[in-house]
């Protein structure tokens, strides 16, 4: 077990800092998909610069695990403005609006399907489109941090642990809970305390890189997994955040307020099969951060 203890330790490195944006997420897409049939009901994929592939092989864009679909399916990809569809020779075709294609322009509203998988192309600037953006938000993000919520979080989290599985790449995972919050609430109310809560989720927001996977999973609980992070580079970014939110200026109800964090560490390992592997080792740290005294970071061996 390292601890990091805030009398002795220094930041290695500057902080890093990513773009604001809701749960870590993308912005300024013009189009998406919807998944109307299949796997991730309702989810939505932006569309934006990048090309993007969907396929049964894991290092796709958009990941559909199923047998009857090829491991390069096919690609969408933005050209003069719209966006067209390709099918990369695949097995089963890729059919739109029901007819098999090869290479064509998207329209709006036009049903793309890929084996049992249904999605919808919706030009962003839809009425339709803002509607989905609606439901998408309300089903994946904590509307008071902005942040995705515990279940989206453990979608998006176990994708990246099948991934780590698979070509043996580093993951690490920060369980992240503020010190005697209910004596927060109790002095001041919960009005404030959800506007500390806020704070918190904007300070974890700024502490971390853009592919970062940041989540309110519990009341005052937070998650952060972080792709490509072995357990130093992890601590550093724990460090930093856990120095960002003791630093942090708050004005409650009684005056000037120091708010503090616990931060437990954990790092994949071969031997680790579930994402409830992980999390139990990172809710291990958690709970030996705070039997250490608060307001430190733990990372598990």
């Amino acid at each position: 077990m390292r601890t990091s203890n805030p009398d002795t330790d220094a930041p290695t490195t500057q902080p890093r800092t990513n773009r604001p944006a809701r749960g870590f997420g993308s912005a300024g897409a013009d189009a998406c998909l919807v998944v109307l049939q299949g796997q991730s009901l309702g989810r939505r994929v932006d569309l934006g610069e990048r090309a993007l592939t969907l396929g049964r092989a894991a290092e796709c864009d958009f990941h559909i695990d199923e047998r009857s679909v090829s491991r390069q399916h096919a690609r969408i990809w933005r050209d003069h403005g719209g966006y067209r569809l390709k099918d990369l020779g695949s097995t089963n075709k890729t059919l739109l609006n029901d007819v098999p294609v090869g290479e064509v322009e998207l329209k709006d509203g036009d049903h793309l399907t890929i084996g049992s998988c249904v999605l919808k192309f919706m030009e962003r600037s839809s009425v339709e489109a803002r509607y989905h953006d609606e439901i998408y938000q309300l089903a994946t993000l904590d509307p008071l941090t902005g942040l995705y919520n515990r279940r989206h979080f453990l979608e998006l989290f176990g994708r990246e642990l099948q991934r780590s599985m698979r070509h043996r790449r580093p993951l690490s995972l920060l369980i992240v809970d503020l010190d005697h919050f209910k004596a927060i609430n109790d002095c001041h109310g919960h009005v404030i305390g959800d506007a500390v809560l806020e704070q918190v989720g904007i300070a974890l927001q700024a502490a971390v890189r853009r592919e970062a996977i940041g989540a309110r999973i519990g009341g005052e609980e937070f998650a952060i997994a972080l792709p490509e992070h072995e357990p130093d580079a992890a601590l550093v970014v724990s460090e930093q955040l856990r120095r960002a939110i003791e630093t942090m200026p708050l004005q409650l109800t009684g005056g000037p307020c120091t708010v503090t964090v616990s931060v437990g560490v954990a790092a994949w390992r071969p031997s680790m099969r579930k994402t409830a592997d992980l999390l139990r080792a990172a809710d291990d740290a958690l709970y030996r951060a705070k039997q250490a005294g608060r307001n430190r970071v733990v990372v598990a061996e």
